[in-house]
């Protein structure tokens, strides 16, 4: 087994994204136990904190066998953990990867990924040589659907009844970017 990838640190103005460690399953349990906050990535939020903590486990597991990378995101002015950033699913081989994203409820729609995300599209770009990022989400999540087109990406389709909560079926739409077009965006690069 190949030797992990560690994430590195990434500034933006307002956050700082830093490797997700075991110790953040305190700050990052209310978060991902809210229903609401979860209602878009999950119909099974964690319900314990010992739950959240083996969540975390996986995802450094995931990561020392180059199958993910997870940053902690951290408002830079008090310090505090406001959610998870992440590439899973991730093939080296493909050079794909799937973002997996989840921030507190009282940062939401305050244009948190939209200063995150130009960053983190250049480290996935440039440092971790993809050639495809897809955005994954449930129909209905309007907020994330109009950031993956303000950023470039591309609808590829929509994946019928793909979730289910315990009462209704969720469609599933997937966007994608391509290096090529990140590139044609981001001329610089």
């Amino acid at each position: 087994m190949k030797k992990g990838v560690i994430a590195p640190i990434i500034e933006t103005i307002h956050y700082s994204l830093r490797e997700l460690l075991l110790e953040d399953a305190n700050a990052l349990f209310p978060i991902m136990s809210d229903e609401n906050t979860m209602k878009f990535i999950t119909p099974h939020p964690v319900k314990t904190l010992k739950e959240m903590e083996s969540t975390v486990n996986t995802m450094r597991e995931r990561r020392k066998s180059n199958q993910e990378v997870a940053w902690v995101i951290e408002d830079k002015s008090i310090g505090n953990v406001i959610g998870i950033f992440r590439y899973h699913k991730w093939s080296q081989w493909h050079k794909k990867a799937e973002i997996g994203v989840v921030i507190r409820k009282e940062y939401q729609n305050k244009g948190v990924m939209g200063e995150i995300l130009p960053k983190m599209l250049y480290h996935g770009y440039i440092n971790m040589n993809l050639n495809r990022i897809v955005g994954d989400i449930f129909e209905g999540n309007k907020a994330s659907e109009k950031l993956l087109i303000n950023h470039g990406f591309h609808k590829d389709g929509q994946l019928r009844e793909t979730d289910f909560d315990g009462v209704n079926y969720h469609d599933t739409i997937v966007y994608s970017l391509l290096k090529r077009e990140y590139k044609e965006i981001n001329k610089e690069i």
